[in-house]
C-alpha cells in the first residue's frame, strides 16, 4: 500500500506534495470543479433491504414502464438475434477479454476479429476496415479527423447533409473543435442529396463531404455516383454512411467513389439498445496507415502457421503516443464479435433476404397508412430502407401520443410528420398499428 492509500496512483505524499505546488494549488480537490450539490458526502443516502424486497421494489417499478410495441428508427434498429450469439460470446474467453496485444493467448479472438473485418471489408468494397470504433458517430468524426491528416490539399470545409442525426452533427463538431475547419450543411431535394446546390457549394476548399445511403428519413440515396464524381473533381474525400444489413441490398460504395464508410455495424448482433453500438470504418489502402483504432492482420508464426494480430499499431497511442492517429482506446471487439456471427449465422443468401424484407416491410407499411384518410405516405417519392417519414395532417405529436395510448411507439419528425421503422421483430404487429393510426388520423 502506498502513502496516499491506493496501489493504483503510487504517488508518495512528498511527491504529491510538489505537484500540486506545481499547479498552485493546496488541495486535490482544487483541481476539480463539482457542484457542491452532487459532490460525494461519504454515504449514499440508500436504505438498506434484504434481496428480496429489493426484487420486489425493482419489479414493482419497471411494472411502471408502458409495455408500446416499437416502430422506431432514426439510427436505432432492432433485428431479431439468434439465441446462438448469446450463448457464444457469454464464454469467458471472449466476455472478459481486452484488447488482443498478445497473440499467443488469443488467436480465435483475433481470427474472429479478422473475419469480421474481411465481411466488412467485402460489403463496402473497400480495402481495410478496423474494429474498434464506438459509434456511428465517432466513426463519421474520425473519418473527419483522418481527412485533415490525410489531405494534401489546404481544405477547411466539411459538407454535411442538411438532414442528420443530432448525435452525428453535435460528436462531429466536439470532435473537430481547435481544428481551422468549418462543418457546412447542404440541402437535400426530397430526401436525397441535391446534387445541384452541392455542385454550388463543393470548391477546392472542401475537405470532405458526407453522404448517408439510407438517410436518416430511410430514404435510398440515389446519387452517390454523383457525389462521387463531384469529390474526386474537386480532391475532396467521400465518406458514406451506411450499416452492414443495408450494405448486403445495395452497391457497394466503394464502386461510386466512396473514400471511407461508416456507420454502426451493431445493426446486427445487438438488439436495438438506443445507444450502445461499434462504428463501421472501412477506407481505401491509402490511407491504412491513418485509420484510428484497431487493425486486426493475418501472418505467419514460427512453424509457419497461420497466425492473427494486432498490427501497424505504431498508429496508436500505447506505442507513439504524439503521433497516435486517434484517442480511440475502448475495447469495442466483443460487439464486433456478435456482428460476424450474425452475419455468418445469416449467410450471404439470408443477409440479402434480410435486406429485401426490410424494403418490403416498409413498402407495405408506408402504402397501407398512405390509405387512410388524414395521412400521406411515404413523404419522399423514394425507396426506402426499413423506415419512412408520413405526413399527418393533425399536428404529429397529437397522432403520436394517440398512438402511445393504443401501444405503439414512432418519432416525431416535424409539426405534421412521423416517421416509422419497421424490422421482421415488429411486423406482425402492422395491422394493429394501421388500425391505431387509422382513428389518431381523423
Amino acid at each position: 500500500m502506498t502513502a496516499n492509500g491506493t496501489p493504483y496512483a503510487p504517488h508518495t505524499e512528498a511527491e504529491t506534495a510538489a505537484m500540486l505546488s506545481a499547479l498552485g494549488v493546496e488541495r486535490e480537490e482544487e483541481l476539480f470543479d463539482i457542484p457542491e450539490e452532487i459532490r460525494f458526502d461519504g454515504t449514499f443516502d440508500i436504505t438498506n433491504r434484504e434481496e428480496r424486497t429489493t426484487r420486489a421494489l425493482v419489479d414493482r417499478v419497471l411494472g411502471e414502464n408502458d409495455e408500446l410495441v416499437e416502430f422506431l428508427g432514426r439510427g436505432h434498429y432492432d433485428h431479431y438475434v439468434p439465441s446462438m450469439i448469446d450463448h457464444l460470446t457469454d464464454r469467458s474467453e471472449f466476455l472478459t477479454s481486452y484488447t488482443q496485444y498478445q497473440p499467443e493467448i488469443a488467436q480465435g479472438f483475433l481470427q474472429a476479429l479478422f473475419e469480421y473485418q474481411s465481411m466488412i471489408v467485402e460489403l463496402t468494397g473497400l480495402d481495410v476496415a478496423n474494429c474498434s470504433m464506438y459509434d456511428a458517430a465517432t466513426a463519421l468524426s474520425e473519418a473527419a479527423t483522418l481527412a485533415i491528416r490525410s489531405r494534401e490539399a489546404d481544405g477547411a470545409r466539411v459538407l454535411v447533409p442538411e438532414r442528420l442525426h443530432e448525435g452525428r452533427r453535435r460528436t462531429l463538431e466536439n470532435y473537430l473543435i481547435g481544428h481551422d475547419v468549418d462543418i457546412e450543411a447542404y440541402p437535400m431535394d426530397d430526401g436525397n442529396v441535391d446534387v445541384a446546390e452541392l455542385t454550388d457549394r463543393i470548391d477546392e476548399s472542401t475537405l470532405l463531404v458526407y453522404a448517408e445511403t439510407p438517410t436518416v428519413r430511410g430514404a435510398i440515396e440515389e446519387n452517390l455516383g454523383s457525389i462521387g464524381d463531384l469529390t474526386g473533381e474537386h480532391d475532396a474525400l467521400f465518406v458514406v454512411g451506411s450499416d452492414p444489413l443495408a450494405l448486403a441490398l445495395l452497391e457497394a460504395p466503394a464502386r461510386l467513389g466512396a473514400d471511407i464508410v461508416i456507420g454502426d455495424a451493431a445493426t446486427l448482433g445487438l438488439p436495438a439498445a438506443y445507444g450502445m453500438g461499434t462504428g463501421l470504418f472501412a477506407c481505401r489502402e491509402a490511407f491504412l496507415r491513418q485509420v484510428p483504432g484497431r487493425l486486426v492482420g493475418a501472418s505467419e508464426d514460427a512453424t509457419d502457421r497461420r497466425a492473427y494480430t494486432l498490427t501497424l499499431q505504431t498508429r496508436e497511442q500505447h506505442i507513439r503516443r504524439e503521433r497516435a492517429t486517434s484517442n480511440i482506446c475502448t475495447n469495442q471487439a466483443w460487439v464486433a464479435l456478435r456482428t460476424a456471427m450474425h452475419i455468418a449465422w445469416l449467410g450471404p443468401s439470408g443477409l440479402a433476404e434480410l435486406a429485401e424484407d426490410c424494403v418490403v416491410h416498409a413498402r407495405e407499411l408506408a402504402d397501407r397508412l398512405n390509405e387512410i384518410r388524414g395521412l400521406k405516405a411515404p413523404v419522399h417519392d423514394r425507396h426506402h430502407f426499413r423506415e419512412f417519414v408520413a405526413h399527418t395532417d393533425q399536428p404529429a405529436q397529437a397522432v403520436a401520443s394517440d398512438l402511445e395510448a393504443s401501444g405503439y411507439a414512432v418519432h416525431v419528425v416535424g409539426e405534421h410528420e412521423i416517421q416509422l421503422c419497421v424490422t421482421e421483430t415488429n411486423a406482425d404487429s402492422i395491422d394493429g398499428l394501421v388500425e391505431a393510426a387509422t382513428e389518431a388520423a381523423k
